[in-house]
């Protein structure tokens, strides 16, 4: 079933300043587009460059004033699921390079202090048993709460606050993961049923793949609850949140409104 996106947003700039913009879904094998329309306000520079892991394209501007983005697409995805809880741990010395880095510690996500809670809250599960125990521990133990964190919150404060947005959750669940040994990485992305409707956030962990042998599968976990992993489209990953902001300005902005509808045809 197609997926519907439609967003728009607007910021204002004082003076020509540089702006790292990614917000149009990521073309994939898994996710099909079969219509696209992204229109920009007018810019002294525009240019595409690939976005990390090359999944998806980001758009360097250099521009001042006000400037409006609106961009439209239908997508079909075809994504290679499985239930977590069957999926094994690679042992980290069978892990292909380009996962290392998603083991390591990262601007909101301080892995390494959470070692010690990781292996007595979730001792008793392994691979894809412990990701899907670390899902369901945040979404019992955490509020929902837009407002709640600023663009400043890591992990460590969400752990102590107990409450957040999708990027807080995102964020924890990509912690405790990689305090687990699990490669996982922070995935900027679109989803019908987000409430309220915005640019949502997951978690993306690699597992042993139980159709390759010795390979591995990247699965899509929220922790909200909200996104379901066979109708969740890509924009991005990253390390965390600083990776894949769908706005990164190299100077003052004032941001002025965004909207984001997703829907099922």
């Amino acid at each position: 079933m197609p997926i519907i996106i439609e967003t728009r947003f607007a910021f204002h700039l004082g003076a020509p300043t540089d702006v790292l913009l990614q917000f149009e879904a990521a073309e994939i094998p898994e996710q099909r587009i079969f219509s696209t329309d992204t229109r920009l306000g007018s810019s002294a520079h525009c240019a595409r460059v690939p976005a990390k892991d090359d999944i998806g394209e980001r758009i360097w501007i250099r521009t001042e004033g006000d400037f409006e983005v609106a961009y439209r697409a239908e997508i079909e995805l075809d994504r290679q699921l499985s239930p977590l809880e069957d999926l094994s741990r690679l042992p980290p010395h069978e892990m292909p390079g380009d996962v290392v880095e998603y083991l390591f510690d990262s601007r909101y996500c301080p892995a390494d202090d959470f070692q010690t809670f990781v292996e007595s809250r979730f001792a008793d599960t392994t691979g894809g048993a412990r990701v899907a125990a670390i899902r369901d521990w945040i979404n019992q133990h955490f509020s929902y709460v837009p407002g709640s964190s600023t663009t400043k919150t890591g992990a460590a404060e969400s752990f102590i606050a107990r409450q957040g947005i999708c990027r807080d959750y995102a964020h924890m669940l990509v912690t405790l993961a990689r305090a687990s040994t699990i490669p996982a990485r922070y995935v900027a992305c679109y989803a019908p049923g987000v409430d309220p409707p915005d640019f949502h956030a997951v978690a993306e962990v690699f597992l042993a793949d139980p159709y390759t042998r010795d390979g591995g599968t990247w699965q899509l976990v929220d922790a909200t609850g909200m996104a379901d992993p066979a109708e969740t489209i890509k924009i991005g990953v990253g390390r965390d949140a600083a990776d894949v902001s769908f706005l990164t300005s190299f100077g003052a902005n004032d941001f002025r409104s965004s909207s984001v509808r997703v829907t099922k045809e």
